[in-house]
C-alpha cells in the first residue's frame, strides 16, 4: 500500500504515520510533513520520487501530476484503468492524508496582507482530497487527526468498509466546501464591508448536538459559523465558556443570545433580564447590584426562569441579588471569584462566561432567516447612531433628564420584537409590549406592565406611529416624551396631537424592526 502524507495540522502525524508504517504502507510526503517525519525518524520518501519532478514556484507546485492524480484516481475494478496506469509506470496510491493550509487563522490576524492571503489558498490539497474522495471505494481519505486511530485500528483488523470510506468522503468533500467559502467570503470583502453575493454558501462547524429543537420531536444541534477576516468580531455564544450547570438547550441559547446582544448594547454597566428573546428586564447603572434589582423591577413575574445578561464582570453584591429568584442563565464577561461561588449555589443555574470584549469595534455580519425553500439574508443592524441627528418635531423640547431616557429607551426597542413599545424612566425599562399586530396593543400592555411607575416616563417605538391614537393613550398613562422614526403619511396628525398633550417628540429617522 502507497500513502500520501501532507497536512498543516501535524497534529498526531507522528503516531499515526509510525502506525501505517507498521502496517507496511510506504509513505510520501511533502515539505514540511516530510520533515517533521523525517526529524521523528519515520520511513518516509519524497513525493518527487514518484512525479520524477521537483517542487516548483515555492513549493506551489508538488502533486499536481499525472503520476499521482492517476495513482489516486484509477478505479481499481476496471482493467482498462489498471493497465493504463501499467503502461504509464504508475503505481496505485490508496491512502491520502491531507488538510490545508491555515487560511482562516492567517486573514484572521491584524493587518494581514491580500499577498499573505493568496499564498494560504492551497492548491495541490483541495486537489489531492477532491480525487481521492471521487475515487472512495478505493482510495482512504483522512482529513481529520481526529480519525487517525480508528482508521489505524480498522486497518489492523483488516480493512475499512465501504460504508467508513463513503463517511470520510463526505467529511473530506465538506472540509474542502468549507475552505472554499472561507475563500470566497474573504475575497467578497470590499471598503463598505460584506456584499450581498449573487450565490453564497455558508460554512458551519458543528460545536454541540442538543437534546432536541424548540421541541422534543424535532432534532437539533449547535453550530458554529466560520466566519474569516473578522479580527474583532464581537464575543458571541458560540464562543461563550460554561463554568457550570446542565447542558444549555435549543431554547437556552436562543435567549442567552438575545440576552448577551442586549446587554452589550450600552457602554455602561448594564444588566439584561430576558424571557423568550425580549427584554422583560433592563437597566444602566454603575452600581451593578443596583442596575439588576432596577431590571428585575421592571417585571419581577416575567423574570422567573428567565436570563440574566451583564455587560461587565459579575460582583459579590450582585450574585447574592441573582440567586433570590430562578434563573436559566447568567451570561457576563467574567465573575469575581467570591461571585462565581455564590451563583454555583444555584444547581440548575447555568453560568456562562463571555471572555472580555475586545478592545475594538465589531464588524458587520450576515443574519439569515429561514423560510421555506431558502433564506432570507440582510446584513446585521448595527448602525452607528447620533441623537444629535434627531428632528425634534413637537413645540415642546425634551428636558435634558428626557433627553437621556429616550436614548436608553431607543436602544432598548431595538431588541424587542415589532411592534415594539418600551417605557422607561431614567435608565431602567418599566414595562415593554411586544409582537403585537397593533402598535396601539403594545402600547397597553407596556403602560399595563408598567403601572404607576408610568407618570412622568418615556416611550419609545421601534416604527412610526401610523395614527394618533397610540401617543394618546401614552400620555393617558403618564408618558412625557416618545421617540420614532416618524415617517407616516400621517406624521402632521401624529405631531398635532402631540403638541395639544404637551409631550416632547423626536423622530429618529431609523426604523429597527426586529420580527
Amino acid at each position: 500500500m502507497r500513502a500520501i502524507l501532507s497536512v498543516s495540522d501535524k497534529t498526531g502525524l507522528v503516531e499515526f504515520a509510525k502506525g501505517l508504517t507498521e502496517l507496511n504502507v510506504d509513505i510520501f510526503s511533502t515539505g514540511g510533513t516530510k520533515k517533521a517525519l523525517t526529524e521523528s525518524e519515520v520511513p518516509v520518501k519524497s513525493v518527487s520520487d514518484i512525479t520524477g519532478f521537483p517542487e516548483i514556484l515555492d513549493g506551489r507546485v508538488k502533486t499536481l501530476h499525472p503520476a499521482v492524480h492517476g495513482g489516486i484516481l484509477a478505479r481499481r475494478d476496471l482493467p482498462s484503468h489498471m493497465e493504463e496506469l501499467a503502461n504509464n509506470q504508475i503505481t496505485a496510491i490508496d491512502i491520502v492524508v491531507v488538510n490545508l493550509y491555515p487560511f482562516v487563522q492567517t486573514v484572521s490576524k491584524p493587518d494581514v496582507t491580500l499577498q499573505e492571503a493568496l499564498e494560504n489558498i492551497d492548491i495541490g490539497g483541495p486537489t489531492l482530497i477532491r480525487a481521492s474522495a471521487k475515487n472512495f471505494p478505493s482510495v482512504l481519505v483522512v482529513i481529520d487527526p481526529t480519525d487517525y486511530s480508528q482508521i489505524l485500528n480498522l486497518l489492523r483488523n483488516g480493512d475499512v468498509s465501504l460504508t467508513e470510506r463513503q463517511k470520510l468522503a463526505q467529511k473530506a468533500f465538506q472540509h474542502v466546501a468549507m475552505y472554499d467559502t472561507a475563500i470566497s467570503q474573504y475575497l467578497l470583502e470590499d471598503e463598505h464591508g460584506f456584499a450581498l453575493p449573487d450565490n453564497m454558501t455558508i460554512a458551519l462547524k458543528k460545536l454541540s448536538g442538543l437534546r432536541y429543537g424548540e421541541n422534543p420531536h424535532q432534532a437539533a444541534g449547535f453550530y458554529e459559523e466560520a466566519r474569516v477576516g473578522d479580527v474583532c468580531r464581537k464575543n458571541t455564544i458560540a464562543e461563550a465558556n460554561q463554568l457550570w450547570g446542565k447542558e444549555l438547550s435549543f431554547n437556552n441559547i436562543l435567549d442567552a443570545d438575545a440576552a448577551w446582544n442586549a446587554a452589550t448594547e450600552f457602554i455602561d454597566p448594564t444588566v439584561a433580564i430576558i424571557k423568550h428573546t425580549n427584554p422583560c428586564g433592563l437597566a444602566t447603572n454603575f452600581d451593578l447590584a443596583e442596575a439588576y434589582r432596577r431590571a428585575f423591577s421592571g417585571d419581577p413575574i416575567s423574570a422567573f426562569g428567565g436570563i440574566v445578561a451583564v455587560n461587565r464582570p459579575v460582583t459579590r453584591a450582585m450574585a447574592e441579588e441573582v440567586i433570590k429568584t430562578f434563573y436559566e442563565i447568567i451570561v457576563a464577561p467574567q465573575y469575581e471569584p467570591d461571585a462565581l461561588e455564590i451563583l454555583k449555589t444555584k444547581k440548575d443555574l447555568r453560568i456562562l462566561d463571555m471572555g472580555l470584549p475586545k478592545d475594538c469595534a465589531s464588524t458587520m455580519h450576515f443574519d439569515y432567516r429561514r423560510v421555506g425553500g431558502g433564506l432570507l439574508v440582510q446584513m446585521s443592524d448595527m448602525l452607528e447612531e447620533d441623537p444629535r441627528t434627531w428632528r425634534q418635531v413637537s413645540k415642546r423640547p425634551p428636558t435634558a433628564e428626557e433627553m437621556d431616557s429616550l436614548i436608553f429607551a431607543w436602544k432598548v426597542a431595538k431588541h424587542i420584537k415589532s411592534n415594539a413599545i418600551v417605557i422607561t424612566k431614567g435608565t431602567t425599562l418599566l414595562g415593554m409590549g411586544a409582537g403585537q399586530p397593533s402598535r396601539i396593543d403594545s402600547v397597553e400592555i407596556a403602560l399595563k406592565k408598567s403601572g404607576e411607575e408610568a407618570k412622568g416616563s418615556i416611550l419609545a417605538s421601534d416604527a412610526m406611529f401610523p395614527f394618533p391614537d397610540g401617543i394618546e393613550v401614552a400620555a393617558a398613562g403618564g408618558v412625557t416624551a416618545v421617540v420614532h422614526p416618524g415617517g407616516s403619511v400621517r406624521d402632521e396628525l401624529v405631531i398635532e396631537a402631540a403638541d395639544k398633550l404637551n409631550l416632547a417628540m423626536l423622530f429618529t429617522g431609523i426604523r429597527h424592526f426586529k420580527h
